[in-house]
């Protein structure tokens, strides 16, 4: 099932899907609900699984604040208050972790367990930040096709780019059909969001990290540096994945994911 709830001056586009214990899944930069397919229905078999589009990207409306990782939370949270969810377990990938980072931060509560898919509690280096603002200045030009096209095929490992070119053109339509003001606010929100390797440290949830030993955006030093952070940590490593697990080793993913389900839900 696929529906909205009302969230301040717009609104946040959810998929319900399944029965059970309730895990939710929040897509990154420039994806959508939909980068789940195929695997959000899997887990769905033993799970019910909720998929949302964080504000400004899939169908969500644009929220007139900027979208901090915040305010993404927040719209999170409000999805969960809609459909009754108490507890749950949360997964991010890439900018959606960062979202789930926050969510736990703000929400303890709420969070029975979380997990970072390709993504890590860090603020964004220079070197980062500086990449974002050209990214914002060519969405503003109307060029945004020509960060996307790269910054989609960057986003698989370089030995998967042959035998998934259908799966990256997937990737980029998604990516393409963004609203140019979602980018903007996404950009201007990770750019914003704080170091939150405390809330790693301080956390009595169990954590997940899956990590892509080619990952062309997030050094598996950094990864590293995020096994021992939080006192309770499950670590995935995908040895042929680059930052989309999900796809590039399917399989591996969602067994990692089964695995620490389990944990917390036995």
């Amino acid at each position: 099932m696929i529906s909205t709830v009302e969230y301040h001056d717009t609104f946040i586009r959810y998929s319900d899907e399944g029965y059970g214990e309730p895990v939710v899944l929040l897509h990154g930069y420039l994806e959508s609900l939909e980068i789940w397919d195929g695997f959000g229905n899997e887990l769905a078999r033993d799970y019910r699984v909720i998929c949302i589009d964080l504000p400004g990207h899939g169908r969500s409306g644009v929220c007139a604040a900027l979208d901090t990782m915040a305010i993404m939370a927040d719209a999170v949270k409000s999805v969960l208050d809609f459909l009754g969810i108490g507890r749950t377990v949360i997964i991010g990938h890439s900018m959606g972790g960062y979202a789930a980072l926050a969510f736990e931060d703000f929400y303890p509560e709420t969070t029975i367990g979380f997990g970072l898919f390709h993504s890590h509690a860090l603020p964004d280096p220079a070197d980062i930040l500086a990449n974002r603002d050209r990214e914002i200045e060519l969405v503003k030009a109307g060029k945004k096709q020509q960060f996307i096209n790269v910054n989609i095929s960057n986003a698989f490992a370089t030995d998967n780019h042959d035998k998934l070119a259908d799966k990256i053109d997937w990737a980029r339509k998604i990516a393409l059909a963004t609203p140019d003001e979602g980018v903007i606010h996404a950009l201007e929100g990770m750019k914003a969001r704080p170091d939150r390797r405390d809330v790693l440290k301080v956390s009595t949830d169990p954590v997940l990290i899956i990590a892509g030993r080619k990952d062309n955006y997030i050094p598996f030093e950094v990864y590293e540096q995020h096994f021992k952070l939080a006192p309770d940590t499950e670590v995935v490593i995908l040895e042929n994945s680059g930052h989309m697990g999900f796809v590039e080793e399917k399989e591996q993913s969602l067994e990692g994911i089964r695995q620490f389900l389990r944990k917390i839900y036995s």
